[in-house]
């Protein structure tokens, strides 16, 4: 195919290839397996083929797209609007052909394996004192003897039967007084707020009557997915939970992707801010349907996100982020009004987004913090946010560091051959005989093993789609543990003579671990040189910062590990060591850390303490800028070692046995002989 062929890379898949002028964007993705939904066959009847057509410039990918870059709207595509109806800016898949390079977007109502957004609420006791309560009162009814107006008399009451004093409202709230007092028969439910900037108790809602219902939204705004959590601020539980892709990933995969399509894109700001609060909106309608309550019975909002989201979802610009010395608008703790974001809730609801600690350390860590409470442990303890870009918090309650490190997508399954992200038919689990080589994997929505009876039957409606975040760890340190790679992540070619799952590939060799068993179009799913790389690249960059802040507080090994984040929760602790991914420590001490991010947001929903005290907490967090650390490169090389090149992990080695160092010798010629192997 020439190379004068436009280009279509699509999102959020990251899949890209060259097809010639006229190609159906819909065939283009089928011969690339991007997961596009289509039931009519391309005859533009299901409408389930929808996508999104870039535009601007997107310096990740070198492509300038636009909706010039394919045809005009065509007559079938126009009769599927008349009568169903397609949202603005949406063409069907099916109808529109590639005149030029294109970034395409899939939404996931389009996709066939929906997302499975892993960030769940976990079980966590926390003190309830919201900053939000209900109180019903009885209001004295109007005497033409005592002047006095009704909001005078709701405040007396307040006063009276609860001791609440130094309230002021809203207007919305003023101009339902008097028919809510009058429908109540002068009884009725308000909802107070006691956060409010400048001090004082808001008047945040009314009611008629006795009213019960009060919830808050805790929202993790993370660059890959969001996930909202639903929550009695009553009674604590959380009523409904609901995550979806961040639909900012079709301005660019990672952080610095968006802040460049910013930069290059005039209003790129506004764009951003506008998908992100689009899909907050979504996420509160969705739990609330859930929940079976009415969204003005949500009365608050609380946010965590790294500092791009921060700024995204605040609607301000993050251009500065994009560049040293990586300046905030504003870190600190903010309150408002959530219908200054746009959210449709009670018109009376507030926000509230915790504080950044610092350029690429945001109100996400300050989340994961409050969680874990490393501010509070006699030990040295290390929290580990582990996203596109890992926030590091280190110390104990004398001291506490923190540091950022850029590990880019690999771990979430992108800029690997075979890689997606977490959805049915994914491989999640695999372990690799020694004596074999053979694979036996468990995918995402399956609870069978491989080589377990029923498995084939039992993955036949989604397929072996790919491999994920926690797949891709697993394989690489099996293969590792195998001997198929050595110590320096190199593969072995001599294996091929012991089996076809190694596989000369011009000057390297791949790992096969499933080929396709008919001509079904499932794909073919290996691990390469190339995976391989990418993710010791990603977790050398972790564990040098990590290790530039053990170096800071002079310490060898911490005393306990916390890995949260979405990637972070499912990955298995002892094969992040085996890989290197984390530093050695005791394996009885090394957990997940679930979506501590958002467990944080709910501890700051749920108590109004708690919001002093990140504040206060984050106050105290040394910042460290790895990127101007002389020995960050230094640390970075030794950690592309599988597990460390000079780090003894002895913890690990009490209960696993580590292969012995093997060095292979470079391949000389394109075809893919064997390699040398010695000693």
């Amino acid at each position: 195919m020439s190379e004068q062929n436009p280009l279509i890379v699509f999102t959020p898949s990251g899949k890209r290839g060259r097809f010639a002028v006229g190609t159906p964007v819909l065939q283009a993705a089928r011969s690339l397996g991007v997961d596009i939904d289509s039931v009519c066959g391309g005859r533009a009847i299901c409408g389930r083929c929808q996508i999104n057509i870039g535009e601007g410039e997107f310096a990740k990918h070198g492509i300038s797209s636009s909706a010039e870059h394919v045809n005009g709207t065509t007559q079938v595509e126009q009769r599927y609007d008349r009568i169903k109806g397609l949202p603005q800016g949406r063409r069907l898949s099916c109808q529109t052909q590639i005149l030029g390079d294109l970034v395409v977007d899939v939404p996931p109502e389009s996709q066939v394996h929906k997302q499975v957004v892993r960030k769940e609420a976990d079980t966590r006791v926390i003190a309830l004192d919201p900053a939000t309560h209900l109180y019903y009162i009885e209001v004295e009814e109007p005497d033409m003897h005592k002047p006095s107006s009704d909001l005078e008399r709701v405040y007396n009451a307040l006063k009276a039967q609860w001791g609440i004093e130094n309230l002021s409202t809203n207007l919305t709230v003023l101009n339902q007084l008097q028919k809510t007092l009058r429908k109540g028969e002068w009884k009725i439910t308000c909802a107070v707020y006691s956060r409010a900037p400048g001090g004082g108790n808001k008047l945040a809602a009314i009611w008629p009557g006795f009213h019960d219902k009060l919830y808050g939204l805790a929202i993790d705004v993370g660059s890959t997915t969001v996930a909202a959590h639903l929550t009695n601020l009553s009674g604590g539980e959380v009523a409904a939970s609901a995550g979806l892709m961040n639909p900012q990933i079709r301005f660019g995969e990672d952080l610095m992707s968006r802040v460049s399509y910013v930069m290059m894109n005039e209003g790129g700001e506004k764009e951003l801010t506008s998908a992100i609060c689009g899909a907050l909106q979504q996420l509160a309608e969705s739990v609330a349907a859930q929940a079976g309550i009415e969204l003005t019975d949500i009365l608050e909002v609380v946010l965590v996100g790294n500092p791009v989201m921060h700024h995204l979802f605040l609607g301000i610009d993050p251009t500065e982020l994009g560049g040293a010395p990586f300046a905030l608008a504003d870190g600190m703790a903010l309150t408002f009004e959530a219908k200054e974001m746009g959210l449709k809730l009670n018109p009376g609801a507030w926000a509230y987004v915790l504080p950044c600690i610092a350029g690429h350390v945001g109100a996400d860590a300050a989340g994961v913090a409050l969680s874990e409470a490393p501010h509070e442990s006699k030990d040295i303890m290390l929290c580990v946010d582990v996203g596109t870009n890992a926030e590091i918090i280190l110390g104990s309650k004398q001291r506490l560091l923190a540091c950022s490190s850029p590990t880019g997508p690999a771990f979430e399954g992108a800029q690997i051959s075979c890689g997606q992200r977490a959805a049915p038919g994914a491989i999640e689990r695999i372990r690799i005989n020694p004596e074999t080589l053979e694979p036996r994997y468990r995918v995402v929505g399956c609870a069978l093993w491989s080589d377990e009876p029923g498995f084939e039957e039992a993955v036949a409606q989604t397929g072996v789609t790919g491999i994920c975040g926690s797949g891709i760890i697993e394989a690489i340190a099996e293969m590792y543990l195998a001997g198929i790679i050595n110590q320096d992540g190199l593969m072995d070619g001599s294996f091929a003579a012991r089996t076809p799952r190694i596989e000369a590939y011009k000057r390297t060799f791949n790992y096969v671990i499933r080929q396709p068993k008919d001509e079904s179009n499932q794909p073919l799913i290996r691990i390469t040189q190339n995976d391989v790389r990418a993710i010791q690249m990603a977790k050398a960059a972790l564990y040098a910062g990590v290790r530039i802040l053990m170096d800071k507080l002079g310490v060898n090994e911490p005393a306990k590990i916390r890995l949260a984040g979405a990637f972070g929760s499912h990955i298995d602790m002892k094969y992040a060591m085996i890989l290197g991914l984390i530093p050695d420590c005791d394996l009885g001490h090394v957990q997940s850390a679930g979506n501590a991010a958002g467990t944080g947001a709910r501890i700051a929903l749920l108590n109004k303490a708690a919001r002093d005290e990140v504040e206060n907490v984050v106050h105290r967090i040394e910042k460290i800028e790895t990127a101007i650390e002389p020995t960050f490169q230094q640390h970075f090389v030794e950690a592309m070692a599988i597990p460390h090149k000079t780090a003894d992990f002895r913890n690990l080695k009490r209960v696993v046995t580590l292969p012995p160092v093997k060095v292979i010798s470079a391949q000389d010629d394109e075809g893919g002989g064997r390699r040398r192997r010695r000693g």
